[in-house]
This record gives C-alpha cells, sequence and structure tokens, in this order.
C-alpha cells in the first residue's frame, strides 16, 4: 500500500512540474503525457499470489502422468447408496437431544447414536459404525430420507473408488458389489458390473455430516466431517467376494483395489473370523501379476484388525491406504510405535505418522509380506511411503490425491484459491522415536522427500476447503488418485 501511495505521489510531482515548465502544452497532451508515464512506469504492480494459489500452481507443475497407466482395474467388494444430511438435524427429527458423548463400537439404539455422533463430533473426526437392530434402522433411515436436504449418492468405498478410476480415460474399471436398482443408475456408464453382481434391493448407508464450527448442545465440531452408519447385511458378509475374484480371469487387470473388510464388525464374532479367513484364501489365488491395493475404513474390532495385520490380508496386498484414525487404530491393536497415544490432539504430528508408517512396512510383524505401499491421508496433509526400488511417480501421486481433495470438497473441478485454507506444518520433525531431522515444503517445492531404511516418504499439505460441499468420499477419490499417478515398478 505505501508503495502506491509513493508511487501516485511521484507521477503527480512529475506531470505537475512538466506543466510548470512548459506551461503551453494542450491540456489533451498533458493527459497524453500522464497516461503514458502511468503505463511506463506502473507502480501499481499486481499484488502477489496467494500461498494457496502459489501451492496449487506448484501441484500443477510437479504432476505428470505416469510412463505406463494400469489399463484395466478390477474393484469390490462394498457399494451401496448414501443418504446424506446433515446430522443434527436428522437427530433433531428424531427427538433426541444432546447428552454426554460416548462412542459405542456397534450402535443398537438411537441413544447410543446420538452419544455417538456427539463424540466423534466433539473430535471432528470421521467414523463409521454398524447399527444392529433392524426396525429401529428402517425408521431411521425413512425419516432420513424424508428430509429436505437429504441427497442420494453412489456410496461404499468400492463404488467410489470405482467412480474416480472410471473418469479417467486410458482406465477400464469394473465393479462388483451388491449393486441395486438405484445404485446402478447413480454409477457411471463406463463401469462394467457383472450381472451376478445384480440385485433386486439396494443397501442404504447415512451419512450424517457436520460443519465447522457447528453446534449441538454443549458439543462443538472443530472441523467438518461426518458420521457413517449402516445396517448393510451384504456388505457386511462381502456376498460379492466370490464374484469379483472369479471375474479376473476373463477380465484381466492389471490393479485390483479391495475394500469393506469393516463391514465385517456387523457378524458374530464366529462368523467375521471365519469370513476373513475365507476372504484371504480367495485372495491369495489372485495371480501374482496383479497387484492389489487394500483400502481400509474406520474400525473398532481389535481381533479383526489384527486378523487382517498378521497372516491374513497384509502378507496378499502391495498397497494400503488409510486415514489417521485407521492408522492409530491399527498400531494401538498390534501394540505398534506410539500404540498407547489414545487419540489425535490436533492435526496429526507428522514425526509420529511417519514412525507408524515406517512400522506397517518394515516391522508390524507380518512375515513375507508384499507390502511396499502405503497412502496415509488426513484432512491437513498427505503422506505417501514406499519401500525404495518398486514404484514410481510418487510425487505425482502425493500432489494429485491432495489436489483432489481440495478441488472436490469445494465440489469446484480445480482448486480455487479463495475457498481453501492452510492447516498443515509447512516444517516438521520427520520421525519422533529416533534422530530424524527438519523437514520443509514451501510454495514453490510443494513435495518435501526422505528416505529411512529404504523407505521414501513423500509428504504434501492440503488446501482445505473452508466450506465444504460434501466430505464423503474424499479418502476414496484421494487414494484413486494416487494410484492412477502411480507407476509400479515390479509389473
Amino acid at each position: 500500500m505505501w508503495s502506491r501511495t509513493l508511487c501516485v505521489g511521484l507521477l503527480a510531482f512529475t506531470v505537475g512540474l512538466i506543466h510548470h515548465l512548459q506551461p503551453d502544452l494542450s491540456e489533451a497532451a498533458l493527459g497524453y503525457l500522464s497516461s503514458s508515464l502511468q503505463s511506463l512506469s506502473s507502480c501499481e504492480t499486481s499484488s502477489s499470489p496467494s500461498f494457496e494459489e502459489a501451492l496449487s500452481n506448484a501441484w500443477d507443475q510437479v504432476i505428470t502422468a505416469p510412463t505406463r497407466h494400469w489399463g484395466k482395474v478390477a474393484v469390490g467388494v462394498n457399494a451401496c447408496v448414501d443418504v446424506v444430511l446433515s446430522g443434527v438435524s436428522l437427530l433433531q427429527a428424531l427427538g433426541l437431544h444432546p447428552q454426554s458423548g460416548g462412542d459405542h463400537s456397534v450402535l443398537s439404539s438411537q441413544e447410543e447414536l446420538a452419544a455417538t455422533f456427539l463424540h466423534y463430533m466433539q473430535q471432528g473426526a470421521a467414523a463409521e459404525r454398524f447399527y444392529s437392530h433392524a426396525d429401529s434402522f428402517q425408521h431411521i433411515s425413512h425419516t432420513a430420507s424424508q428430509s429436505p436436504d437429504a441427497k442420494h449418492f453412489v456410496g461404499g468405498n468400492a463404488a467410489l473408488i470405482a467412480q474416480r478410476l472410471a473418469g479417467h480415460p486410458d482406465t477400464e474399471v469394473l465393479l462388483c458389489g451388491p449393486i441395486g436398482p438405484k445404485l446402478h443408475e447413480l454409477l457411471d456408464d463406463r463401469i462394467l458390473v457383472p450381472p451376478a453382481s445384480l440385485q433386486e434391493q439396494d443397501e442404504y448407508h447415512l451419512i450424517l455430516e457436520y460443519k465447522a464450527g457447528e453446534q449441538w448442545g454443549s458439543g462443538r465440531a472443530p472441523a467438518a466431517s461426518r458420521f457413517i452408519f449402516s445396517h448393510d447385511l451384504s456388505n457386511g458378509a462381502m456376498t460379492s467376494l466370490e464374484v469379483l475374484l472369479s471375474s479376473l480371469e476373463d477380465f484381466q487387470p492389471k490393479l485390483l483395489v479391495f475394500s469393506g473388510l469393516h463391514m465385517m464388525e456387523g457378524l458374530s464374532q464366529e462368523k467375521r473370523a471365519s469370513r476373513l479367513h475365507e476372504a484371504a484364501s480367495a485372495l491369495s489365488d489372485v495371480p501374482s501379476d496383479i497387484l492389489i491395493h487394500l483400502e481400509l475404513a474406520s474400525m473398532t474390532d481389535g481381533d479383526l484388525m489384527r486378523g487382517i495385520i498378521y497372516q491374513q490380508v497384509f502378507p496378499l496386498i502391495s498397497s494400503l491406504g488409510l486415514n489417521e484414525q485407521e492408522l492409530l487404530f491399527l498400531t494401538q491393536s498390534a501394540d505398534g510405535p506410539h500404540s498407547t497415544l489414545s487419540a489425535w490432539s490436533g492435526v496429526p504430528d507428522v514425526g509420529i505418522v511417519s514412525d507408524i508408517l515406517f512400522w506397517i512396512l518394515h516391522g508390524s510383524g507380518s512375515e513375507g509380506s508384499s507390502l511396499t505401499r502405503v497412502h496415509f491421508h488426513t484432512l491437513a496433509y498427505h503422506i505417501i511411503a514406499t519401500i525404495d526400488g518398486f514404484w514410481g511417480n510418487q510425487v505425482s501421486a502425493v500432489a494429485a490425491g491432495a489436489r483432489v481433495a481440495g478441488a472436490q470438497a469445494c465440489a469446484t473441478q480445480t482448486i480455487d484459491p479463495s475457498r481453501v485454507m492452510l492447516k498443515s506444518p509447512l516444517e516438521f520433525m520427520t520421525s519422533r522415536t529416533e534422530a530424524g531431522f527438519i523437514a520443509r515444503v514451501t510454495a514453490k517445492e510443494p513435495v518435501a522427500v526422505w528416505s529411512k531404511g529404504g523407505v521414501t516418504f513423500h509428504f504434501t499439505p492440503v488446501l482445505i476447503c473452508k466450506d465444504p460441499a460434501r466430505t464423503v468420499g474424499l479418502g476414496d477419490a484421494i487414494s484413486a488418485e494416487g494410484l492412477l499417478f502411480s507407476e509400479s515398478k515390479t509389473q
């Protein structure tokens, strides 16, 4: 502002001096001279771009397409219709009142729903739960569908990932899951659905969203997020798993994206253990030239998580996608690094996160594991960690995932700098368990890269939408975008 004022003053002084020395000059000549001086010595320079705009532009510069695309990707097995609406509005419509928050691993009543919703709303954290009472869920679902602000979308990690992948012109996508008429109507026309995946009725999931700063009783949300619950038996039993695996021989994909294991928490402990064993056995039969990516989701059962880690699923996959809640629960379940941490306080510490990611890739105790890549995403930043020699183009992958997060949350095609903000640290310690170092990112160098013990980490901030249009499916879009820009060096 001071430079602009000084410049205007100098310009006025110059024109005045000329007029004093050459009083015979016409007004027209003086006007022309004034405008010429302005154009030649324009001190009112354009303002510098904001950090958000500069970061977005830097992403565009570093994101490059992989030299080899996947071509064909098979995805399964959880799919549903998401009914998205305001959580507070639904709970009020049900006649529920805010009491003290408390976490319930399985919901059996409306009161437990209200308490668990409030618990996670106060943390600003995403969570997902099974609702065990069928009639009660049907009543809640009917009430939700009647709400004026209720919207229906493609739901389920597998269907959302397939939807994102199908938007890439070079990718052919096969989706297997319980697909009813409403979901089939909502899916991208380019997605292939085997006839055996079609069913007469849809599975519905209720997505209760809340905005940053929104209040319910004494509870106030520090960040926008959502709480998901359902009484979903088809996805819980993973009824489409066999259909997915039997389709691989004809479809011949290069990549299999697998999700839905968290839905098994609705089964009895005996059925859950049996179905997990069957799933692992079936996945072990997938040809070795097909890489498997596992997308985790919110879980509460430590036995199920330990079964996934040890000898069941982790030894069979090459890539893993998860958020901060799932990462913390994973290390707590397996007594990994920082497992005594009960919950994140604000933005997850990068050093703690990287310690856990390193342990997942190198020291989780899953012997014979082929896991070589983990894509971690939280609201403020993303990290992709890979074992050296197996993956390429991960700078592009992590930047592309962050870019799509900011755009999709605001429901825009590209990042709108005026609608996003930064909460990520720009410098941080790379480890909390041993001697790390301080890494930094700038608007010109948006991806920080460091290595440790044969693992390379790629970090980038996220531009968070100030007023998100929709929070559901961001993690799935992030993982899908990261996979689209990733290149396997082993195939």
